[in-house]
């Protein structure tokens, strides 16, 4: 037991004397020179470490860095810099003058990808083919230089594209191993705070870099990420991802594949090609078996204030953040690049709509885009909604042309909490174009020519029939209507033409049919105050007890009805005195020429056919 304590002991000693002995034979600021000019062959980038290299010894052999920086050929800032740089060095390729780097470590460090950082030469040299020049510099130094691992923890990284704003990714923290090979592995963290959002990542990825810088590849297997902050759903959106990507250097190309991304319960599988030019072009095919809008934005139907307190599903911004937010062009990035966009989507929940075999075919050119395809099946039917975009101005402009076959009307006024006032089978045909596209910009900015019917209406809240034949039976007792109605009018069709300008809607050639009532006029709906003012005429053909001749009479009169004020409380003004008026005289003429009739030889006669056709 002594031998083995005490050969440990001296083994032990050879080892501090050996690494002690390496420290004072080796001076570390031979190493200065090599590297620069090995990452300057390698890359054209020029490394810059301010002060002394230092040994330390315990608990791993490393060298010391103080000031350190990675700067492009003829950038204005360097891509990296670090307060210190730590290299841990492997003992034994030392003996054989080889500098073999386990691990380089950069800790509260400074990345910049933005284009102060990139090169401004345009004869920068990058990764020589030509080696003689290498080999000669490993000669002449009688060093080999190898790393294997890189680590950076609590640094920052500055990411911008053009005049874009920056973004900043922080508490960045990252692993990579490579083998002799040049295939890696990484391991990342961060977190990216920015109008008052916060946005954690996780990622592990493999890298081929056997063709760097001219080509290279990697296979992100699990990507993780949760959301959360102002205008985010109170439990955030979270979920996980998995892609392979891979960059061609001479064509400037990105391109993935076998993208897979979930966000709370909704997925994205598909492909995508960017080209990275000045103007960069954008390709993406995406398909989704399930996207719920409502999960991601935290949407609900209206509700009462109290459940609203005790349920808040947002967490709301602060006012300057909103408006911020609250741009007359919120799609002016797209001036800044071109993209073709292809969704589909099996199943789409939005604002509390069912969505089915939707479909988005995009194409934008500077902010020019064309809606090829925007459509979609709700229940028993269906919409297509193409047109244009121009991001290019103040304001956004649209124009669309609507094609909205039998979609129930009643879900989409739920969908923007309005009242129900009027629910069926709702179609329209047409042409709309307008500024902007928030409700308000609908109400202030929109103009329209459409077509309109409805199959199985109801107008809820007022029933037609009800308010004629009541008011008929109070001026005259020879008719009465129907004991029991229903609290809705039932229309079997209605249609009309629609004129829209700034958030009126004018209608004319107003035509609705049931059983019951048969409704013709026009009218005016204001969207901004939620109101309707509508003049009609209106005939009631069944329901109606009593006199004969009064029923025929009253089934074949239009009787005036004006419907007026709020929506979710109409008002009304019928005028039946007409009516009557016109049936009153009728008895009379009736009656008088009855009489005449009877008394043919009478000398007042004439004087009475005259009063008559006067009537």
């Amino acid at each position: 037991m002594k031998r083995l304590v005490t050969t440990l002991v001296i083994l032990l000693v050879v080892i501090v004397a050996g690494m002690t002995s390496l420290v004072f034979l080796i001076n570390p600021n031979d190493f200065r020179d090599y590297m620069v000019n090995r990452v300057e062959q390698k890359s054209g980038y020029q490394l810059t470490i301010d002060g002394d290299l230092r040994w330390h010894v315990w608990p791993q052999l490393s060298i010391l860095a103080g000031q350190t920086s990675i700067t492009a050929p003829g950038a204005k800032a360097p891509v990296v810099s670090a307060e210190n740089m730590r290299l841990d060095v492997r003992l034994l390729p030392l003996l054989s003058h080889q500098l073999s780097i386990k691990q380089v470590l950069l800790k509260s460090a400074v990345i910049r990808l933005t284009p102060d950082s990139e090169a401004n030469e345009p004869d920068a040299p990058i990764a020589p083919a030509n080696t003689e020049n290498q080999n000669i510099a490993d000669s002449s130094n009688g060093w080999k230089f190898d790393i294997g691992r890189l680590s950076i923890s609590d640094s920052l990284l500055i990411w911008q594209r053009g005049k874009s704003d920056p973004i900043n990714v922080r508490d960045l923290n990252l692993q990579m191993d490579q083998d002799d090979h040049r295939q890696a592995t990484l391991q990342l963290s961060s977190r990216i705070n920015r109008d008052q959002r916060d946005l954690t990542l996780n990622a592990n990825a493999t890298l081929n870099l056997q063709n760097y810088p001219h080509q290279y590849s990697a296979n992100i297997s699990n990507l993780t990420y949760q959301l959360s902050g102002a205008d985010i759903p109170a439990k955030g959106i979270s979920g996980q991802g998995s892609l392979q990507a891979s960059y061609q250097l001479s064509n400037n190309t990105l391109t993935l594949s076998q993208l897979a991304l979930s966000a709370n319960n909704s997925q994205l599988t598909g492909n995508g090609l960017a080209v990275l030019d000045s103007l960069p072009n954008y390709q993406l095919n995406l398909q989704s078996d399930n996207m719920d809008f409502d999960a991601i934005s935290g949407w609900q139907p209206n509700v009462s204030d109290s459940t609203q307190q005790k349920a808040q599903a947002v967490t709301s911004a602060p006012v300057i953040a909103r408006d911020l937010d609250a741009q007359p062009n919120g799609l002016s990035i797209l001036n800044d690049f071109n993209a073709q966009l292809a969704l589909k989507a099996g199943n789409v929940t939005y604002r509390g709509l069912k969505i089915q075999n939707f479909n988005l075919q995009a194409v934008n050119r500077s902010g020019q885009v064309q809606l090829t395809a925007l459509s979609g099946a709700m229940g028993k039917g269906n919409y297509s909604l193409p047109g244009t975009l121009n991001a290019n101005g103040e304001r956004l402009q649209v124009k669309l042309e609507p094609n909205i076959n039998d979609i129930e009307l009643g879900d989409l006024l739920r969908a923007y909490n309005l009242p129900q006032v009027l629910t069926g089978s709702f179609s329209m045909q047409g042409a709309m174009k307008g500024a902007g596209l928030s409700l308000d910009d609908f109400n202030t900015r929109w103009q329209g020519d459409v077509q309109m019917s409805m199959v199985d209406a109801r107008l809820n809240g007022l029933n037609i029939q009800q308010l004629v034949q009541q008011a008929i039976a109070r001026s005259n007792n020879r008719v009465q209507g129907q004991q029991q109605y229903e609290i809705f009018s039932e229309i079997k069709k209605m249609q009309a033409h629609g004129q829209l300008n700034q958030g009126m809607l004018s209608l004319t050639e107003l035509n609705a049919d049931s059983s019951m009532i048969a409704v013709r006029g026009g009218g005016v709906v204001n969207f901004p105050q939620q109101q309707a003012d509508m003049n009609l005429l209106v005939k009631i053909l069944g329901g109606w007890q009593g006199d004969n001749d009064l029923v025929t009479t009253l089934q074949n009169s239009e009787i005036p009805l004006r419907v007026f004020g709020p929506w979710s409380q109409l008002n009304y003004e019928l005028k039946v005195d007409q009516v009557l008026r016109q049936q009153l005289q009728k008895d009379t003429k009736n009656a008088i020429q009855n009489w005449l009739d009877r008394n043919k030889d009478n000398k007042e006669n004439k004087d009475i056919k005259t009063f008559i056709n006067k009537l």
